[in-house]
């Protein structure tokens, strides 16, 4: 699992037909600082993320586990929308920036 912060979202009117009705977002992957330690992937939303959220994603085979993407060509998948995380104590994120 990885942690990504929601920057935008992608419009893609020619796709596979499995892929309709799917939301895709773009998504900065984040250490627990906030620095962007993978920048732009699309992810597929199972949980009305929206931009500037902190979220959860699954990556690789783990992405097509949800039940919103099941058996889907997906590679990444928003299974959460992260309200708080803390490092030692330390508050390291919030869900809007």
């Amino acid at each position: 699992m990885k942690i990504g912060r929601v920057i935008g979202h992608v419009t893609a009117t020619v796709k596979d037909t499995q892929l309709a009705g799917l939301k895709l977002l773009l998504v900065n992957i984040e250490d627990g600082d906030g620095a962007v330690l993978e920048p732009s992937i699309v992810a597929a939303d199972t949980c009305s993320a929206g931009p500037g959220d902190m979220v959860l994603i699954l990556t690789g085979s783990a992405a097509r586990l949800p039940a919103a993407v099941a058996g889907l060509a997906v590679d990444a998948t928003i299974t959460a929308v992260l309200d708080d995380i803390k490092i030692a104590g330390a508050r390291a994120g919030r869900a809007k920036s």
